[in-house]
């Protein structure tokens, strides 16, 4: 039996609020169970040097988490001078990840930022982030569209997350906090909605794992980023 009772191929409930704040070309507040993060996606007319003058455009991301977004406060990374090197993982995880879903000759030379704050962490937070992150991104790219800037749409398709793994023994999917610091094996799963692969973060702690199980993974996940690119289209409708 799961902590929360769900059945093992079960996600927590998944809710998606758009335009939640004023001034972002692009915002949502995803709720996955008790995680919650707010994504904002903001448009600039320049990128970054290294592709200055190619024509490309450039998709990256931030990831914050705030000081009572878990059980106990914890220090703003701003008091300490600098980001911590989990932070700096997950953000360039989240970057590259929606760069996946983007024809960037289509974007256009401009750059798209977005901002990822949790507000509350129950597990799953970088795939939160990953999947709002897209519907942010999604409402940006409308305004371009919309305003005439850009021809054609260049996200090609969606791009969700969400974790698996195996707890008591048993596959199951998008684990929350109880079962994420007790798994014996937990991976994070990347997909496009049209079903390719971006990224997979799989290891074993305590545990190993054979490739059946593996792969018994993947299409756990598989079902899981179905039911989330459902919800991103819904949200962006």
């Amino acid at each position: 039996m799961r902590p929360s009772g769900r059945d093992l191929n079960e996600m927590r409930s998944v809710s998606i609020e758009t335009g939640v704040t004023k001034h972002a070309e692009g915002s949502c507040l995803i709720r996955m169970g008790d995680t919650h993060v707010l994504c904002t996606a903001s448009i600039e007319d320049r990128v970054p040097p290294f592709i200055k003058g190619s024509g490309l455009g450039w998709v990256t991301a931030e990831y914050g988490m705030l000081p009572r977004s878990t059980s106990s406060r914890m220090r703003r990374e701003a008091s300490a001078g600098k980001q911590g090197g989990r932070t700096v993982e997950i953000q360039r995880l989240i970057g590259r990840s929606l760069r996946a879903g983007v024809d960037r000759v289509a974007l256009g030379e401009r750059q798209i930022t977005v901002d990822c704050d949790v507000i509350q962490a129950d597990g799953g937070t970088r795939c939160a982030s990953i999947t709002g992150g897209w519907v942010a991104l999604k409402l940006a790219v409308n305004k371009l569209m919309k305003a005439g800037d850009v021809t054609s749409d260049p996200l090609v398709s969606p791009v969700a997350a969400v974790s698996c793994g195996i707890y008591a023994g048993q596959p199951v999917l998008d684990l929350d906090y109880p079962e994420d610091s007790e798994a014996g094996v937990d991976g994070n799963f990347i997909m496009r909605g049209d079903g390719q692969l971006i990224e997979i973060q799989m290891s074993a702690e305590g545990a190993v794992f054979s490739r059946d199980q593996m792969n018994g993974l993947v299409d756990l996940a598989e079902k899981g980023v179905g039911e989330l690119v459902t919800a991103q289209l819904e949200a962006v409708k």
